[in-house]
């Protein structure tokens, strides 16, 4: 495990600056490197066209997808309310991300596609990681151990 403070204050849009030399590090300190990384962060669907998912990705030469709860700048409609539908997004006339229903009748991540990575296989690895969840078993894994991770660091 790799514990460590984020470097700045958080600023929208420099999330990779903050975060990313730590999560380069955390990746590669594991024992066995990932087939794909999942980061909750954008990917194309950023000011600059380039968030976390991308950035970590070309850092790591690692293929990545981004899951978010909302898009950053891209506009689309919903998807339908069966689990597996998708919408595009939109920055201009280019698809940046898309709205993934995981669950029937929940809400839709968003669902960016980072480095080396396209639309139909960013949904189909993010579908494959819910396992009848909202959200990707990784990423709840992930927010539980920091949050266990917090009230351990306040006990002390």
């Amino acid at each position: 495990m790799v514990r460590e403070a984020a470097g700045a204050p958080y600023v929208p849009g420099l999330l990779a600056l903050r975060e990313g030399p730590a999560l380069e590090r955390a990746v590669r300190a594991l024992g066995q490197r990932p087939d794909v990384l999942l980061v909750n962060a954008t990917g194309r669907d950023h000011p600059r066209g380039a968030g976390l998912a991308v950035q970590l990705g070309a850092v790591l030469g690692l293929p990545t997808i981004g899951v978010t709860d909302r898009p950053l700048l891209a506009a689309g409609h919903e998807p339908g309310p069966e689990r597996g539908a998708r919408a595009a997004l939109r920055v201009g006339a280019g698809t940046v991300a898309w709205r993934l229903r995981t669950r029937s009748g929940a809400r839709a991540l968003v669902v960016h596609p980072g480095w080396r990575t396209d639309g139909d296989t960013a949904a189909a690895v993010v579908l494959a990681a819910c396992r009848g969840s909202r959200t990707p078993e990784p990423l709840r894994l992930a927010r539980r151990l920091a949050r266990e991770a917090r009230v351990a660091e306040a006990g002390r």
